[in-house]
């Protein structure tokens, strides 16, 4: 499997997963790196099948018909998601891509169409894990207790070794793993959904 991060301008992520044989791609949260993807891909020959959003916010789809339009690929997001979309995903779908599998994990809380993608030992966590933080919720649809179980019911759930890859930018290195997160991540300490709740609300 060939897998890229990039981050060309701002501080959003967008990410490349290829199956190496048939040339077969998926760009996750094209975001405001369309540019740089599209010569990207096209350098090293690469068919774009879908576009996969983490969540419909605008900072993450801002690239979506740059990319569809290059490629004449197809858009994919949740059920839930208001952005412009081909077609739908739902909770524990896999995704075909040559001979990988991607895995829809739904995780609301920052957004109520927020998914993870668990792919090769690799996990896309959009705005929902960050590297030292997690999403926020107080954006419009965010929930707090959504949110509560998206990471302890569901990520925390995910095998040490999985390699956590963030929407996001904004922690001291640009990936890590979940056992590093789960041991150094503050949003990830043993709380019950009350407390939870009250530690997202603080300003």
């Amino acid at each position: 499997m060939f897998f890229k991060q990039i981050k060309h301008n701002g501080d959003n992520f967008s990410y490349i997963i290829a199956d190496e044989e048939t040339k077969e791609a998926a760009v996750v949260d094209p975001s405001f790196n369309a540019d740089h993807l599209a010569k990207f891909l096209k350098d090293r020959k690469l068919k774009v099948t879908y576009i996969i959003d983490t969540h419909g916010h605008g900072d993450h789809t801002i690239g979506n018909e740059e990319v569809k339009k290059d490629f004449e690929a197809i858009v994919l997001a949740h059920k839930l998601s208001k952005t412009k979309k081909d077609s739908s995903l739902v909770d524990d779908q896999v995704l075909k891509l040559g001979k990988i599998n991607i895995k829809v994990i739904h995780t609301p809380g920052h957004s109520p169409d927020s998914i993870c993608l668990l792919v090769d030992g690799k996990v896309l966590t959009g705005d929902t894990l960050f590297i030292g933080e997690c999403g926020r919720t107080d954006t419009q649809g965010g929930s707090a207790e959504d949110m509560y179980h998206s990471l302890f019911d569901k990520l925390m759930k995910l095998d040490d070794k999985t390699e956590v890859y963030p929407g996001h930018d904004y922690g001291p290195k640009p990936y890590s793993t979940m056992g590093e997160q789960k041991r150094s991540n503050y949003t990830l300490e043993k709380r019950s959904l009350e407390e939870f709740i009250q530690f997202m609300s603080q300003p």
